[in-house]
């Protein structure tokens, strides 16, 4: 009987020792778990302004092909146009050990504190479309918008031989996009002596405030003859406000991002022209540079992206 339990013993305690050598080779589940697909294991963060616009849909779905190309895993959260929400999406981001964040800032001045959260965290940064005020920003990806904004004054300053009285619609106020398209434009018009901005209010780069807006403008501005929108969504919400009062034949409208629906209403002749950003080249370029920073590379501190003017 003593022997037989000697031997239980002894069965029992090579079962034991064999299990724990298994747990401890190398090349076991655990190991193979954290070494398969490298690529994967790169994690971009992405905040966007708004995801309530085109455009920056564009933006995201650019970003989501160009790191599914590169094998990557990005997360996008969606600001809303709310500074505080985007400032905690971000420190939402930071802990879900992101390799890069991707910044669309819904105010440039704003954002700032979230980047130095980032930077604190060492965590690279590169700002998309929108540049942000403050913090260690590693690269800045966008369009010229003061030469969009140029390129729109120079269009209507073209087709206004007789000149007359122009309105802009502006962007969300704090935005640098706003303040360089509307820099832009003024570059150009001031310098026209019969064209004048008889009327220019924020339409926070939405088509319904743009319909608004530009309905009270009708109502105290006489002899309109050219829009200059922001972006196109005030731009589609100004012809809505144009053709309701049967004053849109009379009136250039030119916006701002080329986005499907200005393309169709530049094609019927609704539109005069839109400033043609490309949100999808724009998300590739941010994904490369990630790429590059990840790897250690030396990136430029502003890649710019082409513009075009789209008209009929």
């Amino acid at each position: 009987m003593k022997k037989w339990m000697r031997s239980v013993g002894v069965f029992v305690l090579l079962v034991f020792l064999l299990a724990a050598c298994s747990t401890d080779q190398p090349g076991t589940k655990d190991t193979e778990e954290k070494t398969e697909g490298t690529d994967g294991d790169v994690k971009i963060g992405f905040s966007i302004s708004t995801l309530n616009n085109p455009f920056f849909v564009s933006l995201r779905d650019g970003a989501q092909t160009a790191s599914d190309a590169a094998g990557y895993k990005i997360v996008v959260v969606d600001a809303q146009d709310d500074p505080s929400k985007q400032i905690n999406d971000i420190e939402d981001l930071l802990q879900q050990d992101i390799d890069v964040l991707l910044v669309n800032p819904t105010d440039t001045s704003a954002v700032v504190a979230a980047i130095e959260s980032a930077n604190q965290a060492g965590i690279p940064v590169i700002t998309v479309d929108r540049s942000a005020d403050g913090g260690d920003v590693i690269a800045h990806i966008a369009s010229d918008n003061i030469l969009g904004g140029e390129m729109a004054g120079q269009f209507i300053a073209d087709h206004l031989t007789e000149g007359g009285n122009v309105v802009e619609l502006e962007g969300i106020p704090g935005v640098l996009a706003t303040r360089e398209r509307g820099e832009g434009f003024h570059n150009i018009v001031d310098a026209v002596d019969n064209i004048t901005v008889a009327a220019n209010q924020t339409a926070d780069f939405d088509r319904t405030k743009g319909l608004s807006v530009m309905e009270n403008i009708i109502q105290g501005t006489k002899d309109i003859v050219a829009v200059f929108a922001h972006n196109d969504e005030m731009a589609l919400g100004a012809i809505e406000a144009l053709e309701a009062h049967d004053m849109l034949q009379d009136v250039i409208v030119v916006g701002f991002d080329a986005n499907d629906d200005a393309r169709i209403a530049v094609k019927e002749g609704r539109m005069a022209a839109t400033v043609a950003q490309q949100p999808e080249l724009i998300s590739k370029y941010a994904i490369e540079t990630a790429t590059k920073v990840i790897n250690g590379e030396k990136v430029d501190e502003f890649i710019p992206v082409e513009l075009q003017l789209v008209t009929e």
